[in-house]
C-alpha cells in the first residue's frame, strides 16, 4: 500500500515568539525546532539526497530553512523506516524531477509531504528498518576503515622522518628545486584557453584533479593531439608529482597514476619529476602534503582574493632530505597502503551495490 507522507507526519513544529504552531502556518521557517527521531529532508538541489535523522540528544535544536522537517506518527510509521525511504533512489528521483527554479532548483514542503511511500504494517516496517540499519552499519564500518587508511601514510611519514618543520632527525636541507629533474608549471594565457578543450585527445590535469595524495578522476578535460604537439614541453608522465598551488589546501600533491600514460598540466598545476639519485617521488609527494610543510610555505603565499604560491617561490622552499634508501623504504610501505586501499575500495563498492539491491527489494515488499 502506498500513502502520502503527510498522512503519517505529525507536522514539524516551529517556535514563533512564545507560541508553538505548525511550521506550515508560521510566517518564517527561520527557526524550525526539531525533536528526536525527526527526519530532515534537504529541499534544495544538488542536495536532495541530503537526509538526516535527529538523535534524541539534539532535540530542541534548530534546523535551517533548507530542510523540510518530518515528524513521524509513532502509531503509523517507524522513524527509521521513514528515514530509509527518504534516502531511497525512488524518493530522490521524484524530488529531482519535481524541483523547480532557475538559480536554485528546490522542492517545497508540500511536494515532500504529498509524495507517496509504501507503508506495510508497523512490525514489517521495523523488520525492514532493522535489516537496512544492519547493512548501513557494515558500510559505515568499511568507510571508517577506509578513512583510517588515508591517515596511515602521514603516520608512517612522521614515524620515519619526523615533522618537516622542526626536522628532529636533523636531515640535511635542500630546496624543492634541487630535488627535481623537471619542475614546470602549465601553459599560461592564450596557449591554453577554454576553447582549446576537446571531447577527447590528451588529458589536461586541472586543479580539481589534484587531491591530497590522490588523483581525482572527475572533471575531465582534453585537448587535441595537434594542439598538444605545440605544448609538448609540458608533457606529464606516470610517476610525476602534480602539485596544486591554488585552492584548498593551497599546497597539495598527488602522483600521476600509471593508467594515465600522457597528460598536460594546466597553469597553477606544477609538475615535479624527481631527480632519481636524490629523491623518491612518494617521499616528495607525502612531504608536500604534510600540514607542517604548508605552514612552512605559508609566508611564500601571496594574493588578496585568491591566495597562491608561485612555482618560483615553491622551488626555493627548503625541506629535509633523508637518505635515498630510507625514502625508498617509505615508498615500499606506501605502496602496501595503496594496495590495501584498493582492496577496501572494491569491498566498499560491492557493499554499496548490495545495499542498493537490499533497499530496492525492501520497498518492493520482496525482503
Amino acid at each position: 500500500m502506498y500513502i502520502d507522507i503527510s498522512a503519517v507526519d505529525q507536522g514539524a513544529k516551529a517556535i514563533v515568539g512564545a507560541r508553538e504552531m505548525p511550521c506550515a502556518e508560521a510566517p518564517s521557517r527561520a527557526r524550525q525546532i526539531v525533536a528526536g527521531d525527526d527526519v530532515l529532508v534537504s529541499t534544495v538541489r544538488p542536495n536532495l539526497n541530503g537526509v538526516a535523522r535527529v538523535p534524541s540528544e539534539l532535540g530542541g535544536a534548530t534546523a535551517s530553512t533548507g530542510f523540510c522537517v518530518l515528524r513521524p506518527r509513532p502509531e503509523k510509521i517507524n522513524s527509521s523506516y521513514l528515514f530509509h525511504w527518504i534516502r531511497s533512489p525512488q524518493f530522490i528521483a521524484e524530488m529531482v524531477r519535481r524541483a523547480t527554479g532557475a538559480s536554485y532548483p528546490a522542492v517545497s514542503d508540500r511536494i515532500v509531504c504529498e509524495s507517496k511511500l509504501p507503508l506495510p504494517a508497523l512490525p514489517e516496517q521495523r523488520r525492514i528498518a532493522e535489516a537496512l540499519d544492519r547493512a548501513e552499519a557494515l558500510r559505515a564500518k568499511r568507510r571508517a576503515a577506509f578513512a583510517q587508511l588515508d591517515t596511515l601514510t602521514q603516520s608512517i611519514f612522521l614515524d620515519m622522518f619526523g615533522d618537516p618543520a622542526t626536522n628532529p632527525k636533523m636531515w640535511p636541507l635542500r630546496t624543492i628545486g634541487e630535488l627535481a629533474a623537471k619542475f614546470s608549471d602549465g601553459p599560461f594565457g592564450s596557449n591554453l584557453k577554454t576553447e582549446h578543450y576537446a571531447d577527447e585527445g590528451i588529458r589536461v590535469v586541472r586543479l580539481q584533479n589534484i587531491g591530497v595524495g590522490e588523483f581525482l578522476n572527475d572533471n575531465k578535460a582534453y585537448i587535441s593531439e595537434q594542439h598538444f604537439e605545440r605544448l609538448k614541453k609540458h608533457e606529464c608522465r606516470p610517476g610525476d608529482i602534480l602539485v596544486a598551488t591554488l585552492g584548498d589546501p593551497n599546497l597539495r600533491a598527488c602522483i600521476q597514476p600509471k593508467w594515465l600514460q600522457i597528460a598536460l598540466n594546466k597553469a597553477d598545476c606544477v609538475q615535479f619529476r624527481a631527480e632519481e639519485h636524490i629523491a623518491n617521488g612518494a617521499y616528495v609527494c607525502a612531504l608536500l602534503n604534510q600540514p607542517s610543510t604548508a605552514c612552512m610555505a605559508h609566508g611564500l603565499m601571496l594574493g588578496q582574493t585568491r591566495v597562491r604560491i608561485s612555482m618560483g617561490r615553491l622551488r626555493d622552499l627548503k625541506v629535509p632530505v633523508p637518505p635515498l634508501s630510507l625514502q625508498q623504504q617509505f615508498a615500499s610501505r606506501v605502496a602496501g597502503v595503496v594496495k590495501l586501499k584498493a582492496t577496501h575500495e572494491v569491498s566498499l563498492t560491492q557493499l554499496d551495490a548490495l545495499f542498493a539491491s537490499l533497499q530496492h527489494r525492501a520497498f518492493r515488499g520482496e525482503l
